[in-house]
């Protein structure tokens, strides 16, 4: 594995196990995207919701292949004696589209809190004919949709969504972070893209959508299996879910093979977008240490007020006795649902 960066914040757990000990959150996208500048906002204040224990916190990011690399090494080479936790985004789905990848089954993990979430996906506005509002997306030329990697749960609703509403477009991919895309997005190099709510809030609303760069064409609803909701995250944004966006353009709700694969996706994904997690076997005093500083860190009015003006809106997480079987749910797909999206990826827009 490659060396990790870290940055070191003082930080205390709950007593007793925490005492005089360090804790690692390993935070498996790069410095600067969503996962990082919602994750650092919650280490600094799981110290702050926390009792007498004063360990150190040490914060890593480990980036790659979509977050799977931090997230595997986790599980294979990580100490399990509670030092460590993850901070992950959109792992759960990656593994239930292919749990070969991980040699230790991701199902083994310690699962501590999971967060729902969703991605909102936007456009530059110089994209031809011009984009001033959602609906233009179904005229655009030349379109080049940009993403992390083939199998991330963003990339594939991200393409589902174009491919729904039958709008040609050029596909690239494998950008390390959100910040190299949004690069990418500022040069032109691509001009359709998407963030979790987090960096669209802080960066992306005010350095490119309110300086006309560019406009949020829609965002993926939560979906419980049978209802869709609109996930805290984007609460107050004025911004059109996908099947909004689709009936305005089509006047009907979407339907279909790709429809169906598109809800199983935001069923699973979007349901524990976010997991915070420990390796196989992490002592449960640990665990549940760890999970009682969390639920401290819900209701921290300080938490609330920095979030609030960091991205908008303050992530809540659940996490209780019920918490690995909330997990164990989004880490399994049908079949079908698998097999159609294997073949998916293989079949790349050019």
């Amino acid at each position: 594995m490659r060396p990790c960066r870290a940055r070191r914040t003082e930080a205390h757990a709950d007593d007793p196990f925490y005492k005089g000990k360090r804790l690692t959150i390993l935070i498996n996208f790069a410095p600067g995207g969503p996962t990082d500048i919602e994750g650092r906002l919650f280490a600094k204040h799981l110290v702050q919701a926390t009792s007498t224990a004063q360990p150190n916190i040490v914060i890593q990011n480990m980036d790659g292949a979509g977050g799977i690399v931090g997230a595997k090494y986790l599980g294979e080479v990580a100490p399990r004696d509670g030092s460590i936790a993850g901070y992950f985004t959109g792992t759960a789905f990656m593994y239930a589209l292919d749990p070969e990848r991980f040699r230790v089954d991701f199902k083994t993990y310690q699962f501590v809190a999971t967060q729902a979430g969703t991605t909102v996906h936007f456009v530059r506005t110089d994209v031809a004919p011009g984009m001033k509002e959602p609906t233009d997306i179904a005229k655009a030329k030349d379109l080049i949709v940009g993403g992390l990697s083939v199998d991330t749960p963003k990339d594939l609703r991200l393409r589902l969504g174009m491919d729904m509403l039958g709008i040609p477009f050029k596909y690239v991919t494998g950008y390390r972070s959100s910040p190299a895309a949004r690069l990418a997005f500022q040069r032109g190099e691509i001009n359709f893209f998407s963030e979790s709510p987090p960096s669209y809030r802080g960066v992306v609303d005010p350095t490119l959508v309110k300086t006309g760069q560019a406009i949020p064409v829609f965002y993926d609803a939560g979906f419980d299996g049978k209802e869709f909701f609109v996930p805290d995250a984007v609460k107050g944004l004025p911004i059109l879910t996908f099947h909004e966006l689709y009936q305005k353009i089509k006047g009907t709700m979407p339907s279909g093979q790709f429809w169906e694969i598109y809800k199983a996706i935001i069923a699973a994904d979007g349901i524990i977008q976010r997991l915070i997690v420990m390796p196989p076997g992490a002592p449960q005093p640990a665990v549940d240490a760890v999970r009682a500083a969390i639920a401290r860190v819900n209701v921290d009015p300080a938490y609330a007020e920095e979030a609030e003006k960091a991205f908008g809106f303050v992530p809540q997480w659940a996490g209780g006795s019920d918490t690995p079987r909330v997990a164990e749910t989004a880490l399994t797909v049908r079949p079908e649902v698998r097999t159609f999206l294997a073949d998916y990826m293989k079949n790349l827009p050019k």
